[in-house]
This record gives structure tokens, C-alpha cells and sequence, in this order.
């Protein structure tokens, strides 16, 4: 029979329906004559009947079950399969008749799969519920391609050339309890990748994602934290006493005086409102700003050697990572794509050691936070250019961790989990109007391939044309 893909029209689904009748008629019809049983009551049937009783044919047996030839059987099919597809027809007609154009419901979260190339997975609202849920309880996210052929046809290739039988026939993107690590030396941490220029809409939706963590949380009898990429470590007293009295004002003051603008502040309110009324520990993660501008002027090596020492715990770590191959295609099409000189004398090099000093402060905090603290969860609000692709604050923890402790320590790759909130092509470096899912694609560096996130959220539904490589999910 003809093929029939769902990524057809309604119209051209009825037509194909309707040959596809014609054509079984047409074979069915060579085994003349036709006995069509009284069970079977089709048009066919209903049109004999219809003519035996307009030539007074009384004998009724007969008229229930005719012998007819292959041409009047070939005829009354065609006939069928023409009234069905008029119909169809006619019913796209009607669905149309009141000129409204009615966009097609999208989902507003994705999976982005480890697949080579990437792509992603959407998710309807019952998987975001319980996808966060799990982060919650530190299940974390399982970085594994998910290998079902229900859901790619990469997962088929692999098969078909590497022989992969078994299959995973879940998508929902985090391990089951059973598969969980927990005890002392394991922690998890969910990154949230806020847009560049940050708005109230991206701060809202954000602080919907923890709501349904943070309840998530109450079944855990564990701590939980939620880092602020923005405080510099000096404010941690302040951050202390707002959790403790709520005395925006104070925190304000503080706040500025050590260099954070106002309106950053206020912008992040509702986080911070958000984990004062749930009791969350509130944790500074950058480093000074004075450090971090003199990193940007003159060089790492002129920060004092004890404020060095405080962001940078795993030194010899710190400086290994910079001749990684993977870390050196995360620099080089990821990190350095944000540099833009603030004056003449300014150089690339110095940006590139200012913001690896932020990520390793950051990293050392959350590090210091987790290792003392068993089945601890920790929320890190972070810029998107910190946390996608893999390199920044996300991906020095692990390592940061199995510095700090070295017997007991359980946080993998596997523990950390990033959700970019409402990104664009822009901010996943993409040059055109699809979203970037991977670094990585050159014959030269394609095993070090990186995906952009482990999942994509967004406030309402994205444009169509920002969504690449969208594949079907059970």
C-alpha cells in the first residue's frame, strides 16, 4: 500500500486513504465473484441493495449477499473512496470557513539530548513537573544520550553500525531514585542561565522553576542554598542577616558598597523574597570587584595572594584545565566570543583570566557549601554566558569538589544540571535564527563536542523558526 506519513496534510491523508481503498477493491476484485457477507454492510453492499429494490427484487438473500463482477465491484469502490475524500474535503473547508488563523500549541520546555548533533526533546507539562520535582530531591540529570528509536533516527544508525540493542524507553531526563547517589560526599546543583539583559519576565520565571523545586525539597531532610552569581563574597554577612530579619534596606546598602548596581538588586528581589520565605541559605559567589577589574587591567597574578587563595582552593586543578582540549574549544567558541575591549590597552588574554577567576570563585563557594554538607541541593542564579556549553561555573565543580574531598566525594558530571531560561540564538552564539545546541563539529574536534544545556525553558511558547533538530518524544 502506498505509504502513509504523518507529516502529511489532512487533505493529502484523505486522499491517500481513499487510493489505498480503490486499490484494495482493485485486488480484492480479481477473485470473481465477489461474496461480500452480511456482517460486512459496506457502501458497496448498501448500493446493491438499493438497486436490487429498485428493479422489485424480492428475493432477499440474494440482495444481501450478490455476486457482482469486477467492474461493478471496481466502480462502487471508486465511488466510496471519491465520497471519502469530498468529505474530507469538505470538513477542511468548514475548519476554515471562519477565516481565523489558530497557532499550534508549542511546549515552552525542552530536553537538549546528548545525541551527535544534538537535538531536542519537548516535554508537556506533566514531564516539566516531574522533571523538577526530581532535580529537587538531587536526582540530577543523566547526560547519556537517550537511546530509543521511537525518538531519532540517530539512535537507528547507531544500531544499524555499532550494534547498540539496548534501549532506554524513558525521556523524562532524570535517573530514578534507585540510580541516585547519596550520603556523605554527594550533592547536586541546578545552574538557571539568565539572558544577558535579565527583565522581570526572566526573573519570574525562574523563581517558578525553584517554587516547585524548593516544595520538592521538604521531602529531603537536607539543606538547601541558592548561590548568586552576582554578590561579591564580601555581602555573605548581609545575605545572612536579610534571611534572618528581611530588612531589604540594609541589604541594599551593602549591596552597593560593594559595587553591585541598585537596579541589579531590585531586579533579583523576587529570588531573594522566594528564599527568605522558604528559609533558603542565601550564598555570595564572585569575587570582589575591585579583584576582579584589577584581573581585567593589570593581570591575575597582582590580586593579593590571600584573596587569590580564597577563589582559587584547587590551584594546580585551576591551571590544568586551561590546556584541556575540551576546555580549549569551550575558550575558544564560547567564552572569548563575549570579549569586547573596554579600552585601547585592554587585551584578550585578561579577559579571559578575569572570567575563568569568576567561574573558579564561584565554583570554590559551592564546593566549600556541598562537601560539609550531605545530600545538599544548591540553586545557582547565573548569567547564561557562565553557564552554557558546560566550561564556566558548571563545570569546574565536580572537579572542585574531588579537590576538597578526595575519599568521599560523589559529585560527577552527572549531579550538576543546566536550564538556560528564555535564551535566544544571539546568546547561544547561533549567527542565524536557530537556537545553538553544540559546540563542537569540525572532523578536528568533534569528540569534544558539547551540547549548549541539558534543558531549555522559556516563559511562553518559542518562535518556530528557533527551535532546530525537534524530534518526537513518547
Amino acid at each position: 500500500l502506498i505509504p502513509f506519513s504523518f507529516t502529511m496534510t489532512i487533505r493529502r491523508r484523505v486522499v491517500v486513504a481513499g487510493l489505498c481503498m480503490v486499490y484494495f477493491i482493485h485486488s480484492v476484485s480479481s477473485f470473481a465473484p465477489i461474496c461480500l457477507k452480511s456482517r460486512v454492510r459496506d457502501t458497496c453492499t448498501l448500493q446493491l441493495v438499493s438497486e436490487n429494490a429498485a428493479n422489485k427484487n424480492d428475493n432477499l438473500e440474494s440482495s444481501v449477499e450478490p455476486s457482482i463482477s469486477r467492474r461493478r465491484a471496481l466502480s462502487l469502490g471508486t465511488f466510496s473512496a471519491v465520497s471519502i475524500v469530498a468529505a474530507g474535503f469538505s470538513q477542511e473547508a468548514l475548519a476554515a470557513e471562519d477565516g481565523v488563523f489558530r497557532p499550534a500549541k508549542r511546549p515552552t520546555a525542552y530536553i537538549v539530548d546528548s545525541t551527535i548533533p544534538p537535538t531536542l526533546l519537548p516535554l508537556n507539562a506533566q514531564k516539566e513537573r516531574a522533571i523538577l520535582t526530581a532535580l529537587g530531591k538531587g536526582y540530577g540529570t543523566n547526560k547519556e544520550a537517550i537511546v530509543d528509536d521511537s525518538v531519532n533516527l540517530n539512535n537507528i544508525l547507531n544500531k544499524a553500525v555499532f550494534g547498540t540493542i539496548d534501549a532506554i524507553s524513558s525521556v523524562a531526563g532524570t535517573n530514578g531514585k534507585e540510580d541516585v547517589k547519596s550520603g556523605p560526599g554527594y550533592a547536586s546543583f541546578v545552574c538557571l542561565g539568565l539572558p544577558k539583559d535579565t527583565n522581570s519576565e526572566d526573573v519570574e520565571l525562574a523563581s517558578g522553576l525553584l517554587e516547585l523545586m524548593f516544595q520538592a525539597r521538604k521531602s529531603v531532610k537536607a539543606e538547601t542554598a541558592m548561590g548568586l552569581a552576582f554578590a561579591p563574597l564580601s555581602t555573605q554577612s548581609a545575605l545572612d542577616a536579610f534571611s534572618q530579619d528581611g530588612n531589604t534596606s540594609d541589604l541594599v546598602e551593602a549591596m552597593t558598597n560593594a559595587g553591585v548596581s541598585e537596579s541589579e538588586i531590585q531586579l533579583h528581589q523576587p529570588l531573594l523574597e522566594l528564599a527568605k520565605s522558604r528559609k533558603i541559605k542565601l550564598l555570595s559567589l564572585a569575587p570582589e570587584v575591585d579583584d576582579a577589574n584589577t584581573v581585567r587591567t593589570r593581570g591575575l597574578q597582582d590580586v593579593e595572594p590571600e584573596r587569590r587563595a580564597k577563589y582559587v582552593a584547587d590551584a594546580q586543578g585551576f591551571i590544568a584545565l586551561t590546556q584541556d582540549p575540551k576546555f580549549k574549544l569551550y575558550t575558544d567558541r564560547s567564552l572569548l566570543k563575549d570579549y569586547e575591549p573596554i579600552d585601547e590597552k585592554d587585551q584578550q588574554s585578561n579577559f579571559f583570566a578575569q572570567r575563568i577567576l569568576i567561574h573558579e570563585a564561584a565554583a570554590t563557594v559551592l564546593a566549600n557549601y556541598a562537601v560539609t554538607r550531605p545530600d545538599s541541593f544548591v540553586a545557582v542564579i547565573a548569567p547564561i554566558p557562565d553557564v552554557r556549553f558546560f566550561g564556566g561555573i558548571n563545570g569546574r565543580i565536580p572537579r572542585v569538589c574531588e579537590y576538597l574531598n578526595k575519599d568521599k566525594n560523589k559529585v560527577t558530571d552527572d549531579a550538576v544540571t543546566t536550564i538556560l531560561l528564555n535564551p535566544t540564538a544571539k546568546e547561544t552564539l547561533s549567527l542565524s535564527r536557530y537556537l545553538r545546541l553544540e559546540i563542537g563539529t569540525a572532523p578536528e574536534n568533534i569528540d569534544y563536542q558539547t551540547k549548549v544545556s541539558d534543558y531549555l525553558w522559556f516563559s511562553s511558547m518559542p518562535k518556530v523558526n528557533m527551535i532546530p533538530r525537534l524530534m518526537n518524544a513518547r
